[in-house]
């Protein structure tokens, strides 16, 4: 089974595949856990539902393209769990052909800040290489602007042309052959502290019934409430990602210990708390896209 497969399963049963980034070994490690221990735990069963873990540009760059394939195949080994390897948000056609080559199960290839005729033709280029080297790789494109990064902010600027349109979304999916859609109808990349997100599930409705073969995806799930999660499900998206709530576990994990102990240097001393955290908050967040 490809991710396809089970985005589809997801799709007819209403959740979402989880998605998060890693850019460390020991975040890799808390995704999986959190996700193996959630199946565990609701005794579900593995061939059913399927993890994803994603590198940005930035991400692989410190990690290792490489690095990263060989990661999750060693989780795949140890664990049996359907684990997708995406290149997440790499924004031209030459750093999707290094993630093609490298051996990723999927990439987004982000056009979004191209005028649409030139999103449409470098999505198409990514689409039509990607399935010449390997016919099971799926690729994900996006479209309508999201803002904000993968941290804490106070405010994020959310503009109505930023939101993605239906009419636009089907011409799109048409002329690019994308397996899955990033589509923004409100949500933002990141945290703030002094706004709060508002979805426009009326819209997401709009783009779900314009391309209802097409799997939809959620960027910028950090923040969000349970409520969210479940009326974006609802209205089509089988795709959910996070990232800075991970980042923040993280290092306020490795705060913590070194506050408590401040001469310690042993590395799996310090980091083995952020592991906990990190874990704890893939649990939480796969309970609420599993709909469990």
């Amino acid at each position: 089974m490809n991710l396809n497969d089970y985005l589809k399963i997801a799709k007819d049963r209403k959740f979402a595949i989880p998605h998060f980034n890693f850019a460390s070994a020991e975040q890799l490690e808390a995704i999986v856990l959190g996700f193996k221990k959630v199946l565990d735990f609701y005794n579900l069963p593995y061939d059913q539902y399927a993890l994803m873990a994603g590198t940005s540009e930035g991400e692989a760059k410190f990690l290792g393209y490489g690095q990263a394939r060989a990661l999750v195949d060693s989780w795949k080994k140890e664990t049996n769990i359907p684990i997708f390897l995406n290149a997440d948000h790499h924004r031209s056609f030459e750093s999707c052909q290094e993630v093609i080559g490298a051996g990723y199960d999927t990439v987004l290839i982000d056009g979004s800040i191209m005028p649409f005729e030139e999103n449409i033709k470098t999505t198409h280029g990514v689409v039509d290489y990607a399935k010449s080297v390997n016919p099971e790789i799926t690729v994900e494109g996006e479209l309508g602007y999201l803002r904000g990064e993968s941290k804490l902010q106070e405010a994020v600027e959310i503009k109505p042309e930023d939101f993605t349109k239906p009419e636009q979304a089907k011409e799109f999916v048409d002329k690019t052959g994308v397996d899955r859609l990033a589509v923004v109808f409100g949500n933002i990349h990141g945290i703030v502290s002094k706004q709060e997100e508002k979805l426009d599930f009326s819209l997401l409705k709009k783009i779900n019934e314009a391309v209802p073969e097409t799997f939809l995806v959620l960027h910028g799930g950090s923040g969000l409430a349970g409520e969210d999660f479940k009326k974006a499900i609802e209205n089509g998206i089988v795709n959910i990602h996070i990232n800075t709530e991970v980042r923040i576990a993280y290092r306020q994990g490795i705060e913590e210990k070194l506050k408590e102990a401040p001469s310690e240097t042993t590395p799996y001393k310090f980091l083995e708390e952020a592991v906990k955290k990190m874990q704890k908050v893939v649990e939480e967040k796969v309970k609420f896209f599993l709909n469990l």
